[in-house]
């Protein structure tokens, strides 16, 4: 049973309620339509769990981490169509805890996450229809992993047993198996091959093969679902968020303001161009007072051109993609490194003390 319109149009309710005491009874949902509901959350929450994997996002991976695994243990049988995505979910859940040896996924307390990511990676491999290089990478790095992680923590003896556990006695393992073994024997866990398969290129490959994933699945029901309800209320629920966050963004800034230091207040296009001579300066009580007729002009002004009034400054809301971009930004330069992040970066009319203050309150909001 695959995810989508095409299964939900197959599904045909009996009947819509019966009569009872003079009312109707809401019509209860089948077992199908319940699998066919429960299958398109494990579409959407694999296809979170692949993304926050790739970006790095350690909360949200968590948070879609434990709905991935809650969806499935609910399945008494696994279909077909959801083998991959299930197998997939349990491995980068053990990618990412890989060398918390401390962490169990198995009964058997002695195997590491590693080396039961190793067995879902077998899984995956069986249902891939043609296996190429990147698989075989993975499944040597992740070989080679299940050893180095041992050897890190001083667990020479357990490397040992790990290693004859998992190389056969095939010719193709017997290379890598041998010079393993006389890594493990040497109790040097810094060699030039445990160094060249890091744990940094193991995760490097397997965002390779889960991009490759995620180009292939973009056909995701509930996210195309939740596009066309936002899409034909206009926008209505971005809006209201924004206007929310811009009325706390905005108290924020007030505070701040009264306590921040004239010199921190610098325009960004003048750290750019060099003038440093320009400053922005809080506005004086004098300048405050303006006539009648001159605050009537400056209305007028606003509502013809959009222009600001005087002693005060046209909110801006931030949209979905500056914040998208604010968040790319400071993944790659860090956090305190505003000005980077907003020369880098394509800010509408923005400055690096605006990138702060946003950062900030999306802080909060998490």
């Amino acid at each position: 049973v695959g995810a989508g319109g095409a299964v939900a149009a197959r599904l045909k309710m009996s009947e819509a309620g019966r009569e009872r005491e003079g009312g109707l009874v809401p019509f209860l949902p089948s077992a199908l339509a319940e699998a066919v509901a429960a299958d398109w959350v494990l579409e959407f929450s694999c296809c979170c769990l692949c993304r926050y994997f790739v970006e790095e996002c350690e909360a949200e991976f968590r948070r879609w981490r434990d709905v991935a695994q809650a969806v499935s243990n609910g399945f008494s049988k696994v279909t077909m169509h959801q083998k991959k995505m299930v197998y997939l979910c349990q491995l980068l859940i053990r990618i990412a805890e890989g060398k918390r040896l401390e962490c169990h996924f198995e009964n058997d307390t002695t195997i590491s996450p590693l080396e039961s990511a190793l067995s879902f990676w077998t899984l995956l491999e069986r249902e891939e229809s043609k296996l190429n290089t990147l698989h075989e990478e993975i499944r040597r790095l992740i070989q080679i992993q299940v050893v180095a992680v041992y050897m890190e923590k001083g667990y020479y003896k357990e490397a040992a047993e790990v290693l004859e556990r998992l190389f056969t006695d095939s010719e193709s393992h017997k290379p890598l198996r041998m010079k393993l073994a006389a890594i493990v024997k040497s109790k040097d866990p810094y060699v030039p091959l445990l160094q060249s398969f890091s744990y940094s290129l193991l995760l490097s490959k397997v965002k390779s093969y889960v991009k490759l994933f995620l180009k292939e699945n973009r056909t995701n029901f509930l996210l195309q679902a939740a596009t066309k309800q936002v899409e034909s209320e206009g926008g209505e629920v971005r809006v209201l968020q924004n206007k929310t966050l811009n009325v706390k963004e905005e108290r924020e800034n007030n505070l701040e303001a009264k306590q921040r230091p004239a010199e921190e207040l610098r325009s960004t296009t003048d750290w750019l161009t060099g003038d440093i001579s320009s400053r922005v300066r809080p506005p004086s009580k004098k300048g405050c007072r303006t006539s009648s007729a001159q605050r009537l002009k400056d209305l007028k002004n606003v509502e013809e051109r959009g222009d600001d009034l005087p002693c005060s400054r046209r909110r801006q809301p931030w949209t979905y993609e500056e914040d998208k971009k604010l968040k790319s930004g400071v993944r790659e330069f860090g956090v305190g490194n505003w000005t980077k992040i907003l020369i880098h970066g394509d800010f509408n009319n923005r400055t690096s003390v605006m990138l702060k203050d946003r950062w900030r309150t999306l802080c909060k909001i998490k």
